[in-house]
């Protein structure tokens, strides 16, 4: 599945209906990444804001929709609480925590990178919670950019999630980055699934900084494989795909480059693996989309794929 968020608008982008009606069941204003779960179902968290570079418009509340991928059905539609959204909140994300053996009891984590806060979603209980922490702020010293000569300064915050395997406690660590960070944290899933604990001062020492991966490799997402137990990750500055073993420190020497590419991999925006242990890789350019312009002659967007264990190789990645 690929997402064609409504950047800017046009008088063909956005259908009558959707204006009249925008938030239904029938429809999907503007969305960026996407998530398939373990119980096949696809994971979207539809913003309801379209023309984000132009003049932006609210059009319908965020909403957080699940369908089941073996009947091709909408199981469910959830309003984000406007109590749970700040003017600044912006969510280009979504990470869904579940269990194959067990999933009415799944939790979905999405990130608001503009209000510095994650949100977390029960699907047992159906509702949310806002979680604040530090750890969710951008590094004032890493908002600098330049990608494929194009020279911008972001303050995104937390961006990157991703869950990790099972501990004997039958927890999860949950890794976590802001964009415009080089540094990687780390909270147990326990933590962000207890409204009362995640909401409370008391949880603040539950997240630990895990480590920095070294200048200019900030990353928008990332994904754990359970094959390799690597997470691989995006470094949108260098063109280029990293990738960390879970079970060694977290530092720069322990960052491997699976592959780098001034053509095919600028702006690598996300990436996802998939249970056969192949990495899917999505690069668009974003840069010039948004300050210059692309260009209709060269290939503006690609998905590429390979091996998680076969890339990881000869890498401080590979066991």
């Amino acid at each position: 599945f690929i997402t064609a968020p409504r950047d800017r608008l046009t008088a063909a982008s956005l259908p009558k209906d959707v204006e009249s009606h925008p938030a239904s069941n029938e429809t999907i204003i503007s969305t960026f990444r996407i998530r398939i779960d373990e119980c096949d179902r696809l994971w979207v968290v539809d913003t309801g804001l379209a023309d984000i570079l132009g003049s932006p418009k609210q059009f319908s509340p965020p909403a957080i929709l699940i369908f089941d991928l073996n009947t091709d059905t909408l199981l469910r539609r959830y309003e984000i609480p406007s109590e749970s959204i700040d003017d600044d909140s912006f969510f280009a994300n979504v990470i869904v925590d579940a269990d194959k053996a067990a999933c009415g009891d799944s939790f979905a984590y999405i990130p608001d990178l503009g209000a510095y806060a994650v949100l977390v979603y029960s699907f047992k209980e159906n509702k949310s919670w806002r979680v604040k922490h530090n750890f969710f702020h951008f590094d004032p010293l890493q908002g600098d950019y330049n990608v494929a000569g194009v020279n911008f300064q972001w303050t995104d915050g937390v961006f990157g999630m991703a869950v990790g395997k099972p501990l004997p406690d039958g927890s999860r660590l949950v890794y976590f980055h802001a964009l415009s960070s080089t540094k990687e944290f780390a909270v147990p899933n326990k933590v962000l699934q207890n409204e009362t604990y995640s909401t409370g001062s008391d949880a603040y020492y539950e997240y630990k900084l895990l480590g920095d991966r070294g200048q200019n490799s900030q990353s928008t997402a990332e994904f754990y494989d359970p094959s390799t137990e690597v997470i691989f990750y995006t470094q949108v500055n260098r063109d280029a795909i990293g990738c960390w073993n879970t079970n060694k420190p977290f530092n720069p020497d322990n960052q491997g480059l699976v592959d780098s590419d001034s053509e095919a991999l600028v702006f690598p925006n996300d990436l996802k693996v998939d249970p056969s242990g192949t990495l899917w890789v999505l690069s668009d350019r974003m840069p010039a989309f948004i300050y210059k312009q692309l260009d209709p002659q060269q290939h503006n967007f690609r998905i590429l794929r390979a091996n998680t264990k076969q890339i990881i190789q000869g890498t401080p990645c590979d066991p």
